[in-house]
């Protein structure tokens, strides 16, 4: 299973992005384990918003292209939802 999610960031900004093991994924953004994104790096902490699980990598990146489109308010009814 891939997991498809969105984080708050420390500065109010929305980042999505696709994991495997979203927990390990969550540290790294965080700066706990090595890796995370280069976008997140520079604002931290950042907290889970909303996840969902796709059965392939390819679905994962499709609804993550997807949710990208999205504005910032669409994102966040998303995440209400």
């Amino acid at each position: 299973m891939w997991h498809v999610y969105i984080l708050k960031c420390a500065d109010g900004s929305l980042y999505t992005g696709v994991a495997r093991d979203l927990q390990r994924r969550l540290l790294q953004h965080n700066g706990e384990l090595v890796g995370g994104s280069r976008y997140t790096r520079a604002r931290r902490p950042v907290a889970l918003l909303w996840s969902a699980t796709e059965p392939d990598r390819s679905a994962a990146q499709r609804r993550e292209a997807c949710i990208k489109k999205l504005s910032r308010i669409e994102k966040l009814r998303l995440v209400q939802t």
